[in-house]
């Protein structure tokens, strides 16, 4: 069986979508490739999204920050937005493409102390986690597409 290629966008592909790609890729293991990218990428991964993540022990720290345009000829065949920014400039992807939108507050957007901001990124860290990790098993189960 060929794997679903899953890409996950959001606007800056800085933090939330990398996220979602970590848990994903840790969840869904040979059954999806997936990838993230962004509609107006930010060029890094932000150090407290990789920090965030990296204390569960999901390591983010190889990512890069793409455009999505880098993924319009490649077969994706699930989008999945997490900011309500990318889900209004997806553009149409060629072929039979499901799509979901679960908008995700950005964390890099966060003010306070450098402990606030560190934890602005955990909750968002966790909510992507809980719903990435439901997905993952839903499709494993033959539940979503």
């Amino acid at each position: 069986m060929i794997p679903s290629k899953i890409l996950i966008l959001c606007t800056g592909n800085s933090c939330r979508s990398h996220m979602a790609e970590g848990f994903l890729r840790e969840a869904a293991g040979d059954s999806m490739e997936v990838y993230s990218a962004g509609a107006n990428p930010s060029g890094y991964v932000h150090p407290k999204a990789i920090a965030a993540m990296k204390e569960i022990g999901i390591d983010i720290s190889g990512h890069t920050s793409k455009h999505l345009e880098e993924f319009l000829d490649t077969g994706i065949n699930i989008v999945i937005t997490v900011c309500d920014n990318a889900a209004e400039a997806c553009p149409v992807f060629p072929g039979k493409v499901t799509r979901h939108h679960w908008s995700f507050p950005d964390p890099a957007e966060a003010t306070g102390s450098e402990e606030e901001i560190l934890a602005a990124f955990r909750e968002i860290r966790d909510r992507i986690q809980m719903v990435f990790t439901a997905y993952a098993d839903g499709f494993k189960d033959g539940q979503s597409a």
